[in-house]
């Protein structure tokens, strides 16, 4: 399987190469040039599989003969022996046809766990082979950062380089972060939103006389690895539900638009799902284009589901690269809108192509809090605030769901516990291993926000 860019203007690369990539060349990003297909009859036969032998199964497809088979199943085994509960991703009931997906379980207490476990150690096996170093350069609005660092703790051949937006992301997602004192890893608090630190990211990928001399890696979702490594949990939840006998919708607290493509890819590889909700807070651009073809950008304002305080969404482009039969000319034009106008609107007949699987609601703080306190009080469970965004938007566009609707909980409560007070008045409890996070000593570097600020320092560090 090679990979091609959304823009059309980039050399086709096979998947090693793409692992190791940021942007391509001409600014777009990575996709399959084409997607493996299950029949009903293969689904079906995947029912029984582990986790882990069903992230081999479908993820086997994209990978090729890139990684032998044995190293992959080994690889996937050691990223996924690192969970904490014994099903991986357990999915729970919570009312008739409404369920909970908990893909918070990993190390670091959210779902970015289950790409970034992976891929951390696919670079390093690649990397291994080479005798090859990196420059990871990536950015966080609160949970790929200790996630991403998490994976790649113990590799020899990284040096990784993480922006986040100063004081706009909790203290536990902050510590999580700065509180690996290992000297390959870098935390920079940028003074600006997740969308600044994103775009930072993307001018260095697309500076060619920036860093010259080492090869640098991206590690947000504009990596083609962490969509592949999402892909399997919307499977995962469908396998247990009936499919492919049954159809199923999902409902994704949506920010940078990667968790959501996943499912729009496992939806074109044979899954049978209905529709896809996206849910969002008050930074509602992708709200306003699915309910109005309204793409435009607008201040980023905080909210108490920070990872999803984003006004431009990465992964976006992939989807209109493929609601517009992967013209590459077409989404030049387009992004070029977006970035000398803020905005952009598709053509009619691909808005509604669009919405024949997309739906989307807008939950804002007040909504949020109040689905926090009523699902304690209905199920015992407490959700963190962005998986109550997707489980507000799931219940009010589904009120009598005639099919299962699945919410993908993002993260644990324990990330954003001023939100669990605010909610049900007290905080949800720290899990064991994070018991010393609060007391461990930090490190980290304040840069104004300013890419020639933060491009010295990286020069220095490297």
């Amino acid at each position: 399987m090679k990979y091609v860019s959304t823009r059309g203007n980039a050399p086709a690369l096979p998947f090693e190469e793409v692992l190791t990539a940021g942007l391509a060349p001409d600014g777009g990003l990575y996709v399959p040039d084409s997607l493996p297909h299950f029949s009903a009859k293969e689904i079906s036969a995947m029912a029984k599989l582990s986790y882990g032998e069903l992230a081999y199964t479908i993820m086997a497809p994209f990978v090729g003969d890139a990684i032998p088979e044995k190293d992959f199943r080994e690889l996937i085994a050691k990223a996924y022996g690192s969970f904490r509960h014994s099903a991986i991703a357990p999915l729970k009931l919570f009312e008739k046809n409404q369920f909970v997906l908990e893909l918070f379980h990993g190390p670091t207490l959210a779902f970015k766990d289950f790409a970034l476990q992976l891929l951390g150690r696919m670079l390093d096996y690649n990397l291994s082979k080479r005798n090859q170093k990196i420059v990871i350069l990536g950015a966080t609005s609160g949970d790929t950062g200790s996630a991403a660092i998490s994976g790649c703790v113990d590799s020899k051949f990284i040096q990784l380089f993480m922006l986040f937006p100063d004081g706009r992301v909790t203290d536990i997602q902050r510590r999580q972060m700065t509180t690996v004192l290992a000297p390959h890893i870098h935390n920079i608090a940028v003074a600006g939103t997740f969308d600044d630190c994103q775009n930072h990211v993307k001018a260095m990928f697309n500076d060619a006389t920036f860093l010259p001399n080492h090869k640098k890696v991206a590690v947000n979702s504009i990596n083609w690895a962490r969509i592949m490594a999402q892909i399997v949990y919307y499977f995962w939840a469908g396998l247990h539900l009936g499919a492919p006998h049954r159809a199923i919708s999902f409902s994704v607290p949506t920010g940078n638009f990667g968790d959501i493509y996943a499912g729009w890819i496992a939806k074109a590889m044979g899954l049978p799902i209905e529709k896809l909700i996206v849910a969002t807070n008050r930074n509602d651009i992708l709200d306003r284009f699915f309910k109005a073809n309204d793409y435009s950008q607008k201040g980023v304002e905080p909210s108490l589901s920070p990872s999803m305080d984003i006004q431009i969404s990465s992964n976006f482009e992939r989807l209109l690269f493929d609601l517009h039969k992967r013209d590459g000319k077409k989404i030049v034009t387009l992004m070029e809108s977006f970035k000398t106008t803020g905005a952009l609107k598709v053509e009619d007949s691909v808005y509604k192509q669009a919405k024949e699987t997309f739906l989307s609601h807008k939950v804002d703080d007040d909504a949020t809090l109040e689905t926090m306190r009523n699902t304690f009080e209905k199920t015992g469970e407490l959700l963190d605030p962005h998986s109550a965004i997707g489980y507000r938007a799931a219940t009010k566009l589904f009120a009598n769901a005639d099919h299962p609707i699945v919410t993908l909980a993002t993260a644990s409560p324990a990330k954003f516990r001023d939100a669990a007070v605010k909610a049900i008045g007290i905080e949800a409890p720290l899990p064991l291993h994070l018991k010393e996070l609060m007391a461990g000593k930090e490190r980290f570097t304040q840069k104004p926000n300013d890419l020639q600020e933060i491009q010295k320092y990286i020069v220095g560090a490297v």
